[in-house]
């Protein structure tokens, strides 16, 4: 993917002049377009770049019982309004020979959160790339998220989580689905980034 950040600065400048807002009239938002074209092409999109076959690169190769990581925090944007929304991730597999860093579950998260996506079909992904690229018999993802399209805009419920799932193989049912959904259920008593106490 290419990315031209001078012309998404110049398209930023445009979007907010005809919002009504001369980014030039301030001091403080002389540089608006430059900061938002660099966050979106470094920290927003960037998953369009990731590979998940390459951040699962397998760094061992034996039968293990289920791998379940919790608490993930990510960020996405919205495909519908353009907004963030963020949270926590629950990730597991079964491996069946392969197994991948710890880390890399939540590069891998990242990889399809970081695009304009949906958080349903993030879950979807990781579970769909956990099957792939490790050969996993069975793998799980719960995100557990708040989105600014519900807080800012529209109904306006700023106490609102959405949660996302999705249970592939081994997963979708039995010993491993009831192991997995005991661990995400304790990581969920924890709070969510950004929830005031």
């Amino acid at each position: 993917m290419t990315i031209d950040k001078a012309r998404a600065s110049r398209a930023i400048r445009e979007f907010l002049v005809a919002l009504g807002v001369d980014p030039g009239e301030s001091k403080e938002t002389e540089e608006t377009p430059d900061r938002v074209a660099d966050t979106w092409a470094r920290d927003l999109l960037d998953g369009y770049a990731m590979d998940p076959r390459t951040i699962l690169d397998p760094v061992a190769t034996f039968e293990s019982d289920v791998v379940v990581v919790t608490g993930l925090a990510f960020h996405g944007v919205c495909a519908h309004h353009l907004l963030p929304f963020h949270g926590v991730a629950h990730v597991a597999y079964r491996p069946a020979g392969l197994v991948t860093g710890l880390s890399c579950l939540g590069r891998l998260v990242d990889c399809f959160a970081h695009r304009l996506t949906l958080q349903e079909r993030i879950a979807k992904e990781v579970t769909e790339a956990l099957a792939l690229h490790l050969r996993a018999p069975g793998a799980a993802c719960v995100l557990e998220a708040r989105h600014t399209c519900m807080i800012a805009r529209g109904t306006r419920q700023a106490a609102a989580r959405v949660v996302a799932s999705s249970f592939a193989g081994t997963f979708e049912g039995g010993p491993d689905r009831e192991l997995f959904a005991n661990a995400w259920n304790r990581a969920t008593i924890h709070e969510l980034p950004g929830d005031v106490p």
